[in-house]
């Protein structure tokens, strides 16, 4: 397979991205194409669908060997279930595939045409290798089962960020980043409450700790 574009995101690093796409729907990203396939034809009947398919590579997970099970963060890390009952990135292709809303296209941008899109689940750049219209009477299922990942279904904790640390934090990102906090992304398997974790965001370095119940903003340090 070609890969055909790449994620430009706020997230360097795997830490933070949301675990599912559109679990934080304010959340922005650009898929930039490769240049044999910025042609504004591709795109024709595209503006018509809200919504669309993205194929990519977990490119930042790869390895050699692939296991049947793995540990899912939701059941804490410590109970093994199939590979194929996850979507988990440790797989036997490293294949992604998340449904995101497409804002808007721009046709002439100085990277071609740019696709905005808005609740992505996917690191900068990933590779991209196939975007899909999103059929909703279709691929809408009322009443689907959703597994053990039914349990993290409103699943939010309480973020903390002082005034002089929220001065720190562009507007225009503040509530997007208070969002993805009160998901938690912490690997399930790591509770040490008074351990300091952080994850790249939008050129930011976001320092946090957390309990069960709170995340509490502690620095957030410029990037350059």
């Amino acid at each position: 397979m070609k890969k055909i574009a790449r994620i430009s995101a706020p997230f360097a690093t795997k830490f933070g991205v949301p675990r599912q796409p559109g679990l934080v729907p304010e959340l922005r990203g650009r898929i930039i194409f490769e240049p044999e396939y910025r042609v504004p034809e591709a795109f024709r009947g595209l503006e018509g669908y809200s919504h669309i398919w993205l194929i990519w590579e977990f490119s930042a997970s790869k390895r050699e060997n692939w296991s049947p099970t793995v540990r899912p963060p939701r059941l804490g890390g410590n109970k093994r279930v199939g590979v194929f009952a996850t979507r988990s990135p440790f797989r036997p292709n490293p294949i992604g595939l998340s449904v995101v809303e497409l804002e808007r296209i721009e046709y002439d941008s100085p990277d071609g045409v740019v696709l905005h899109i808005k609740g992505a689940d996917i690191m900068d750049g990933t590779p991209v290798y196939d975007i899909k219209p999103y059929l909703p009477h279709i691929e809408s299922i009322p009443g689907a089962r959703g597994g053990f990942a039914a349990d993290a279904a409103g699943y939010k904790l309480e973020v903390i960020i002082s005034d002089d640390i929220l001065e720190k934090i562009p507007s225009e990102h503040r509530d997007v980043l208070c969002h993805i906090l009160s998901l938690d992304p912490r690997p399930a398997y790591q509770r040490d409450i008074q351990r300091v974790y952080g994850f790249s965001f939008a050129g930011m370095e976001i320092k946090f700790r957390a309990d069960d119940s709170t995340i509490t903003v502690v620095d957030v340090i410029p990037l350059k």
